[in-house]
This record gives C-alpha cells, structure tokens and sequence, in this order.
C-alpha cells in the first residue's frame, strides 16, 4: 500500500489554524469574558494617579466627617461629668502633637518653582542643562521640609496639606504625590515658627545650598516671604497605622 503524502502547503495551513486556536483559547482564559483591552494596566500611569488621587478625597473627606460624629458623641457621653483637667491636657498634647489641631502665629512660605523648559545656562563655563536639571525633585521637597522642622517648626504645612508623622513626600516626574493627591509646580511649603530661626535652617542646609546653585545656573524658582501670621491647618485624614511597634 502507497503511503500519504501531506503537501508542505497543506501542513503550512494545518499549522496557521492550529496557532490561531491556541491563540483564541490563550485569550480567553486571560480574559474570563472580560474586555482585556480596558484593564487598568493598560492605562497611564498618570491616569491612574489622577483616579487614585479622587478616590482619596473622597475617603479624607468622609474621614473627617467621621471624626466630627466621634468627637460629638465623646462630648455627648461626658456631658454630664465634670472635665478631668489632667486628662483634658493630656488630650490637647496629643491632638497637638499629631497635627490635629490647627496652629497659628508668624511664620514663612517657601516656593519652589520648576526653570523654563527652553532654559540656557545662566552662567558662563556651565553645561547647557538636561531636562532633569531644569524641574524641581523629590530630594528638593525634602530638603526644604527637614530644614524647616530642623529650625523649630511648630508645624509644616505642603501645598494645602498639614504635615504628620506618617507624611511622605514624594514625586514621580515632575508632579508631587502626597498623602494620595497630585499636584503640580510650583510648590509652596509653608512653616509655623520663628521667622529668622527658620530662615537660617535654610541657609544652613547643604542640600538647599546645591539647589540654590541650580537656581543661580538655570534659573530654578526660589522665593522664600515671611508672614506675621498664618495658620497651618488641622488634618483631617486618618491616623490609623497598619504597622508599628512600640520604642524600647
């Protein structure tokens, strides 16, 4: 008996159909009848921030609301008993001191703004910039923020924001992220204190001293104006920490 014999052609197609089921089949299983195309992961990244950053202000917003019904029936509930003063300063202390009151007196207001993207070199003998030499960083935030709580601060507050113990400034690009919101340059950061004590907190601090060398080459944003009084305000986010210990 003569053997088959299967034509390249017709293996070639054999082939072609086979691929494309798998192909189909491997789809499907990701997809589970879903539409792939619209996944999360598939959009910006910058998309998604903006969406994270709404949610969050919906979240702070229904926290704070919390609060003001928690703290209403405390009183409610104490009403008819005389106040501890002990334990009503002791209260005070602790609100204070993890930003939940809102504190006032004179103070300053520091602004640091990102350099004209078509900017030159100021100053002859310097390099023609990079993109990245002419946008505020994460590490220039930082610098300013350390070097305001170094000279005294009684409370520091970045864009419209309170600062708290569990506050992390960060950036990705050139937009900040803080505490689940975005924004933008220019950036202001605003301290509680005394003025000339934190004023030579700024002028102390090496990492400030780098950038005021960008700002003189490229020409960075900094202005530093000082205020008889201004008022950082309560926050009004949570407070709950998911991990800590206990100091020793």
């Amino acid at each position: 008996m003569n053997s088959i014999r299967f034509r390249p052609a017709r293996l070639r197609t054999a082939a072609v159909f086979a691929l494309a089921g798998l192909i189909f089949w491997s789809s499907f299983q990701v997809s589970r009848g879903n539409n792939i195309r619209t996944d999360d992961s598939l959009l910006q990244m910058s998309d998604l921030i903006r969406e994270r950053a709404r949610d969050n202000e919906t979240l702070e917003s229904a926290t704070a609301t919390l609060r003001d019904e928690v703290e209403a029936l405390a009183d409610r509930d104490t009403a008819g008993d005389p106040p501890d003063p002990a334990e009503t300063a002791r209260r005070e202390r602790l609100q204070a001191a993890a930003g939940l009151t809102p504190v006032a007196g004179p103070g300053l207001t520091v602004t640091l703004t990102d350099a004209p993207a078509d900017a030159g070199a100021l100053v002859p003998g310097v390099p023609e910039p990079s993109p990245n030499d002419l946008v505020i960083h994460q590490q220039d935030l930082q610098a300013v923020v350390n070097a305001l709580w170094s000279g005294g601060a009684e409370a520091v507050q970045v864009m419209d924001q309170r600062l708290i113990s569990t506050s992390a400034v960060r950036c990705v690009g050139n937009t900040l992220i803080l505490q689940g919101r975005l924004y933008s340059p220019p950036y202001t950061v605003t301290a509680v204190g005394d003025t000339a004590a934190l004023r030579a907190a700024l002028d102390a601090s090496p990492a400030i001293g780098t950038y005021q060398q960008y700002v003189t080459a490229y020409g960075l944003g900094w202005d530093v104006t000082d205020h008889a009084s201004v008022t950082a305000p309560a926050w009004e986010g949570g407070v709950g920490l998911q991990f800590a210990e206990p100091a020793e």
